[in-house]
């Protein structure tokens, strides 16, 4: 039961990415609980364009500490800038 809580505490990126490239396609939003997360992403794919989805664009949850409902361009650079230095460092 604890590890439900601290999921429902956790904050979660939407990620958009192409399965077919693996192109990136940034983060979506960034929303704090694991239920409002798949609930967001669940939704986010209903109203997904058919082309988009036929394009390959899909969607995953990432655990994050990103701040929920910050700007999803300010997150991508973040997160981009992390994989930066995680890449330079290693």
């Amino acid at each position: 039961m604890l590890h439900m809580r601290d999921e429902s505490k956790s904050t979660f990126a939407i990620i958009r990415y192409n399965a077919r490239t693996y192109e990136g396609g940034g983060v979506a939003v960034v929303v704090k609980g694991r239920e409002n997360a798949e609930a967001t992403l669940k939704q986010i794919e209903r109203c997904q364009e058919s082309t988009d989805h036929d394009a390959g664009w899909r969607y995953f949850l990432e655990k994050t500490d990103l701040k929920p409902g910050m700007d999803p361009q300010e997150a991508t650079n973040v997160r981009q800038a992390r994989f930066d230095l995680r890449d330079v460092q290693s």
